[in-house]
């Protein structure tokens, strides 16, 4: 069987279904670019996506999302734009209501070798089940926090931890040479098996694709002049759900204006709004004008990553923001605010050794971080012999990663594998059928 080329399809029409989250969505979408694919998502969430697949030939389809779900605001489809995180296991217990459009939609697809779909959607299960698809988790269900909404919480996890365990196997959004004795020990010891596909084979393979722009953004323009100067930028953003105080606000604005780096800051729009009133960020941006952009919108994180002139990320640790960093090769501030990023902001700094950790006042995830903290940690990272150290380290994972995506690299021979087996399953289910076999 033909080996998968980029923009090439290999063998078999596979579906995905990611979670309604920015982060769960970029993790799946970039297996387009080698699968022949059809998208499952909802109206609000269609134009993102659609702008992700540009000059691919994947094919989405767009389910209505429920309506009149409690404490849920009408037009709301993706968890970023929930107005409190606490409502997040409200919003995914809901989503069990598409399943009947779902199984509707499958109904008229051509022949499915396997289905994708995020672990928090774990109705598709029975869904898969009920039309003989093999069925992947992608591996988004980690630990999260137990503390709030306690009964919708125990609820939800326990339907999707059981729903992992009856598929045919969990993707990861990773590579092997990352986490080898992990891997080892689980197929060994428990199941389903793991399969590490590091799905971002389109950024590693093509970044001058991902670089090109006939318009560039100002931030990117910026970027364009420090590299010019000579300059190192630090980046600092986290993510789409973290929830930062004004008083966090103010102390990482202190932080970063006391360390004399160069930084591109990302601030949720709603967050800068919500804080407009207790927070000068005019003024702050006076005194350090020759020095920082401060972006009040979304950016295309991979495009600053690979610009030459970061050279450090104060980052949540969001799983998507880990990987991207460490295919560019740049080190992690690692400061965890929530959910799995604990466990990542540590596999970070004591396992990859491509970053350093920085501290909350009490210790804990959702602690306050003065900005004395952050100043000290930031001139470490960009000046220090523990940040040189830690650039060393991330460029050589960097290196892993794109031997990793490359003709016969770890996580292309695993894609194709799970392309063969499948095909193979179905192709001898087809025989058995016509010869009156098993079915």
């Amino acid at each position: 069987m033909g080996s998968i080329s980029e923009q090439g399809h290999g063998d078999g029409h596979v579906v995905l279904f990611p979670y309604m989250s920015k982060g769960h969505t970029i993790s799946l979408l970039h297996l387009a670019r080698r699968l022949w694919v059809t998208v499952f998502t909802t109206p609000v969430n269609r134009s993102f996506i659609d702008q992700f697949l540009t000059e691919t030939s994947a094919t989405v389809i767009s389910l209505p999302f429920p309506q009149n779900i409690p404490e849920i605001p009408a037009g709301i489809e993706s968890t970023d734009k929930l107005p409190f995180i606490d409502l997040f296991h409200s919003f995914a217990l809901a989503t069990i209501h598409m399943q009947s459009d779902f199984e509707r939609a499958l109904t008229n697809l051509s022949r499915i070798t396997f289905m994708i779909s995020d672990g928090f959607l774990w109705w598709t299960l029975d869904s898969a089940a009920k039309f003989s698809y093999k069925k992947d988790f992608n591996d988004d269900f980690k630990d999260a926090d137990h503390n709030r909404q306690a009964s919708q919480a125990s609820e939800f996890h326990v339907m999707a931890v059981v729903a992992a365990a009856r598929s045919y196997g969990i993707i990861v959004n990773s590579f092997y040479e990352l986490e080898p004795v992990l891997t080892d020990n689980w197929n060994t010891e428990s199941g389903p098996k793991v399969r590490h596909i590091f799905q971002n084979i389109y950024l590693l393979a093509h970044p001058s694709l991902v670089m090109a722009s006939s318009v560039k953004p100002t931030w990117f323009d910026w970027m364009d002049k420090k590299q010019e100067e000579g300059s190192r930028v630090l980046y600092v953003a986290f993510g789409s759900q973290a929830e930062l105080s004004a008083e966090q606000i103010q102390e990482i604005a202190l932080g970063l204006e006391n360390s004399m780096v160069k930084f591109l800051w990302v601030i949720r729009s709603k967050e800068y709004s919500s804080e407009a009133a207790s927070w000068d960020i005019e003024g702050f941006q006076e005194r350090v004008t020759e020095r920082e952009m401060v972006v009040k919108e979304r950016v295309d994180q991979k495009r600053v990553l690979l610009h030459e002139c970061v050279q450090g990320f104060v980052s949540h640790c969001g799983w998507n923001s880990v990987m991207e960093s460490i295919c560019a090769g740049v080190p992690i501030l690692a400061w965890s605010m929530m959910a799995d990023q604990q466990l990542n902001a540590k596999f970070v700094v004591e396992e990859g050794k491509g970053g350093l950790r920085l501290e909350t006042c009490d210790g804990s995830t959702k602690g306050f971080v003065k900005s004395e903290g952050l100043e000290k940690m930031i001139k470490e990272l960009m000046e220090g012999e523990k940040g040189k150290e830690a650039r060393r380290e991330a460029k050589e994972l960097a290196d892993l990663a794109r031997k990793a995506v490359s003709e016969g690299g770890s996580s292309c021979a695993t894609l194709q594998l799970l392309i063969d087996e499948t095909t193979f399953e179905k192709n001898t289910r087809v025989l058995d059928d016509k010869s009156g076999g098993l079915k």
